[in-house]
């Protein structure tokens, strides 16, 4: 049986990359992503460029049914699923406070619910035949106090890492892994498209570090069945700077390194 790989959020940055790579690897693709103009292109390129299949299916994570329409369309077409990518993601750049409670859901249900039934749905097929990967686009973020913007982001990132956790435990008997992959600042559309632009333009260039090296560390750790992937050294380090640093430390270093997110509290 051909094996699978499904991506989600997969029509550019981190999401994209990981898509050729994996083609490069000899996986079929099955993409998916809110724009599907987009996605058709990024699908003719790959099966052009990688001799693979690539098949997509565009909706919107933020609707409930998302996962269960991706998850139909994968049976339908017999399509086995080997590597479960949970890349989808965006930021909400306004404070807690200003956030109408509608936004808030619905990014929930991007960053957090659809990984669990995506998950959820496709995990009793990989248990039965005794391998899977599934990897979760976390960030950094999961490890530093939450922001004043953003204000959720952070805490849903910490929330997926133990949800990893949690698959690892419980499922690698079976032949599962689950790899949390936790990059920095990354070039990529999110912080335009999220509304983060100017803080990310302020952020210095040696913590900017491109898709395409992210995505590279990710697939690689993910195929060894690594726990948790922070890509590059700098972030490494920058982790466990995080880990042990004191608050009032943290709160020195986040004004150059991370410019506009702990000082907009209303």
């Amino acid at each position: 049986m051909e094996k699978f790989a499904l991506i989600t959020g997969s029509s550019s940055g981190i999401g994209l990359e990981i898509a050729k790579i994996l083609a490069a690897k000899g996986y079929n693709i099955i993409l998916t992503a809110r724009r599907k103009e987009r996605l058709q292109k990024i699908s003719k390129a790959i099966i052009s460029d990688y001799n693979v299949n690539c098949d997509l299916i565009s909706c919107d994570l933020s609707e409930k049914n998302a996962p269960n329409q991706i998850y139909d369309f994968c049976v339908k077409n017999n399509y086995n699923v080997e590597i479960l990518v949970n890349n989808a993601g965006y930021a909400i750049p306004s404070t807690f406070i200003e956030t109408s409670m509608e936004d808030e859901e619905k990014f929930l249900r991007v960053l957090g619910i659809s990984v669990i039934a995506l998950t959820k749905l496709f995990l009793p097929s990989m248990i039965e035949k005794k391998k899977g990967n599934i990897m979760i686009i976390s960030s950094v973020a999961a490890f530093a106090p939450p922001s004043s913007i953003q204000s959720l982001y952070g805490p849903i990132k910490t929330f997926m890492n133990r949800f990893s956790d949690s698959i690892n435990s419980n499922y690698n008997k079976h032949g599962i892994t689950s790899t949390a992959v936790c990059p920095g600042f990354t070039y990529t559309e999110f912080h335009s498209s999220s509304g983060v632009q100017k803080e990310m333009d302020r952020v210095p260039g040696f913590l900017k570090k491109t898709a395409e090296r992210v995505a590279k560390e990710a697939v690689s750790d993910t195929l060894k069945g690594k726990s948790i992937s922070i890509p590059t050294k700098t972030y490494k380090v920058f982790v466990i700077i995080l880990k042990v640093a004191p608050i009032f430390i943290f709160s020195l270093l986040v004004k150059v390194l991370a410019p506009g997110r702990y000082d907009k509290n209303k």
